[in-house]
């Protein structure tokens, strides 16, 4: 039976800026001084095994559809003990070509059976308790990622860890994002007040909009959207940023990133990777919604897959994704 509802410490949602990160830093450089940016970066960021064995893929290359797990953490700076929690997870898709990417928002919520673990015996929980059950950092990471092999049977070419505190500078350092709002919400956490339409954020506006989800028609949905929504924006303020024309600027953006991430490229090369990926278009990015609905079990409120999914994660596994959108635009959004 899924568990009783703990207590925890109010925690707000995570943004990942993930697969999209090598768009936002190196959108727009000639490729001649690609391998010098990508040697300062590799320099600030922190490497650590993130995938479970049984989660990864066992190739090198990037070759066919690419998968990658992104996690956004609730570590802030001086928190290290284990009570953390992913609040936002993203599967991100790219099929072979590398023209277009899915970026699939597993709910946070979602119930799911996690394995045991650093001292936790397993069992059902939501999906957002694995990184916890697993100690956080690193570990949790990779109980995280057993726990969506188990689930979907995807196996990963890399993964990414962010936590928040780096997010609010690279916003403010690209000079803020356009945020289209669709319905005006108050914030839970500030009580400012987002009235509709297209407007400029800076990182704490920007990142204090994507974490709500009260008093919005689709809850937690919602959520996910504006989440997908605020990647677009940070690279469209990328591109307008022109950060090859700034060193100083460029150096800055790629040091509040670093600073905030560790990836697992699964012993791909940092410059390869982003070669692969520079070519992906903004235009061809598209937010996916899971197949689900909530549902109460036990006065605890979850979110329950849809026939298994209706057919996603076997789309993501193989080479089926552009067909499984077009059929299923339900849970489809073009960022």
């Amino acid at each position: 039976m899924p568990p009783t509802a703990r207590p925890r410490r109010a925690r707000g949602s995570r943004i990942l800026l993930g697969i999209g990160l090598a768009l936002v830093l190196l959108s727009g450089l000639a490729l001649a001084g690609l391998e010098t940016l990508s040697n300062r970066y590799d320099r600030t960021v922190t490497k650590e095994q993130l995938l479970d064995p049984d989660a990864r893929t066992d190739r090198t290359d990037l070759d066919g559809p690419l998968n990658y797990l992104l996690v956004g953490s609730d570590r802030r700076p001086g928190d290290t003990g284990p009570d953390q929690r992913s609040d936002t997870i993203l599967i991100v898709h790219v099929p072979a070509g590398q023209r277009e990417a899915y970026l699939v928002s597993i709910p946070r919520d979602l119930l799911v059976a996690i394995p045991p673990a650093n001292g936790f015996g397993g069992g059902q929980d939501k999906i957002n308790a694995a990184y916890e059950h697993g100690g956080g950092g690193q570990a949790g990471a990779q109980l995280l990622s057993a726990t969506l092999n188990r689930l979907t049977g995807i196996q990963f070419d890399g993964a990414a860890l962010i936590d928040f505190s780096g997010f609010r500078k690279v916003i403010d350092l690209l000079g803020g994002v356009e945020m289209c709002v669709d319905t005006e919400v108050r914030s839970i956490h500030t009580n400012r007040v987002f009235p509709t339409g297209c407007q400029q954020m800076d990182g704490a506006q920007a990142l204090d909009y994507v974490r709500q989800r009260y008093d919005l028609p689709g809850g937690d949905y919602d959520r996910q959207h504006h989440q997908q929504q605020l990647l677009r924006a940070m690279l469209d303020s990328a591109g307008k940023a022109d950060l090859r024309s700034n060193p100083v600027k460029l150096d800055q953006v790629l040091r509040a990133v670093g600073g905030s991430l560790t990836v697992d490229t699964n012993g791909v090369p940092l410059e390869d990777l982003l070669l692969a990926l520079r070519a992906l278009p903004p235009d061809g990015m598209r937010g996916i919604q899971v197949p689900s609905s909530p549902q109460t079990i036990n006065e605890v409120s979850y979110v329950v897959l849809d026939n298994g999914g209706n057919g996603l994660f076997e789309a993501v596994r193989g080479r089926a994704m552009p067909s499984w959108a077009q059929a299923n635009p339900r849970w489809v959004t073009r960022l």
